[in-house]
């Protein structure tokens, strides 16, 4: 009896080691080159898995992969933020079937703890995966140009605090009057956060340029700036640089020549540069910004009739060339009479040529290019007072922070 028992529990632990043995297995390069071609949003999950894929995830040099292989494909999301407490967050996929599909709210806690510590955010640029924030304390409101400065991936929760500008002039002066950018120099592998003050007839703040690299951690002025601009319109918003091509771009009124212009920093050449406005842009603009259409650089203008549900309209113009005096051909003139605002300033176009854009700040309209409306969707209950941008779903950090991010996840984990 004993034997026969003996017998089974030997029969048994031969049938688990032949099982053992016929385990599949995939090599460690395989299993990275899976890897390297799942969205962000997997694996961000798949960290849990085992230790070795925390590790190889959370990998500089595989998140830098990541970006690079995917860049044909990466995942572009709406992010919608409420500017004060309590803090709420909604980050759409736009190019999903629909505005509600795969949708999921950006999580603050634990991935960004200090936003809730303030009053007040604004977003001030976005680039390969992170936003520039500027976050204000109750009192620090904006209209004073107090504030702290975040760079935060919203995918990771990776963030880092920018330091104080040493050059910076009075930050009690108009806080309108300064222009703001954040861009990605792809020859040295930094991040430029740049800041230019305007020349104002409202106070005394010369003419100043500067800029913040993310690699060498301080602080630098611009060379000989001579920045003869200043705000067209007095709009918070067009002091938010357009990222497009490697250049940071912004309208202004050019003080010297009399006359709007678009002007550039350059993120490679550390330098300024003019490009001009299409002939019919001059008319008299209610709304108006930069975006991209069809793979181009792209300005759009919203004009308001008579009657704003008749006959409103959106205009785009595109640059098919890229370069400093290629012509601005008019692609689209689109009615939206009938939209639940006055206006409809746009954020983006999907692959199929719907514009998505803004209504009442309350939520988002789709439209296709006729001007029919095909969603709507509101969020956050009609509450005033959010921002809203577009970003890319990236698992990247910045340079010579690998170590504190890691670190990071650790002691969320």
């Amino acid at each position: 009896m004993k034997r026969n028992i003996r017998r089974r529990g030997r029969r048994r632990m031969e049938e688990k080691m032949k099982k053992k043995k016929t385990l599949p297995y995939l090599p460690h390069e395989l299993i990275t080159q899976i890897l390297l071609r799942l969205p962000v949003k997997s694996l961000i999950l798949f960290k849990s898995v085992c230790k070795s894929w925390f590790s190889l995830i959370s990998d500089t040099h595989f998140a830098n992969s990541h970006f690079q292989l995917t860049s044909g494909t990466h995942t572009r999301r709406i992010l919608l933020m409420s500017t004060s407490r309590p803090r709420e967050s909604r980050s759409i996929d736009f190019e999903a079937s629909s505005l509600d599909d795969d949708s999921v709210s950006v999580s603050l806690y634990p991935n960004f703890i200090p936003l809730e510590s303030y009053s007040f955010i604004r977003i001030k640029g976005s680039c390969r995966g992170f936003l520039l924030l500027h976050c204000y304390y109750e009192q620090r409101l904006p209209m004073f140009g107090i504030y702290d400065i975040y760079i935060w991936n919203p995918s990771t929760g990776f963030h880092k605090e920018i330091p104080f500008s040493p050059f910076a002039s009075d930050p009690d002066k108009q806080y309108f009057n300064y222009f703001y950018g954040f861009g990605y120099d792809q020859s040295t592998n930094d991040y430029l956060l740049v800041r230019m003050s305007s020349d104002s007839h409202f106070n005394d703040l010369p003419p100043h340029g500067e800029y913040f690299s993310l690699r060498a951690n301080t602080w630098k002025e611009i060379e000989g700036t001579q920045f003869p601009y200043r705000n067209p319109m007095e709009d918070e918003q067009l002091t938010v640089g357009f990222l497009f091509n490697g250049a940071i771009h912004w309208f202004a009124y050019r003080c010297d020549l009399n006359r709007q212009v678009i002007v550039a920093f350059d993120l490679l050449e550390r330098k300024l540069f003019d490009m001009h406005l299409p002939d019919d842009f001059h008319r008299e603009l209610n709304e108006f910004g930069f975006w991209v259409f069809g793979e181009f650089l792209s300005l759009w203008a919203v004009y308001y009739g008579d009657d704003v549900h008749d006959n409103s309209t959106l205009e785009v113009w595109v640059m098919k060339e890229y370069k400093v005096d290629s012509p601005w051909t008019k692609t689209l003139v689109l009615p939206f009479g009938g939209t639940s605002r006055k206006n409809f300033p746009p954020i983006c176009s999907t692959k199929s040529g719907d514009i998505i854009g803004t209504n009442s700040h309350t939520g988002l309209e789709k439209y296709n290019d006729r001007g029919l409306m095909l969603e709507y969707h509101s969020y956050f209950n009609g509450r005033c007072g959010w921002e809203v941008a577009l970003y890319t779903e990236s698992l990247l950090s910045l340079p010579n922070n690998e170590q504190a991010y890691e670190r990071g996840i650790k002691q969320e984990e």
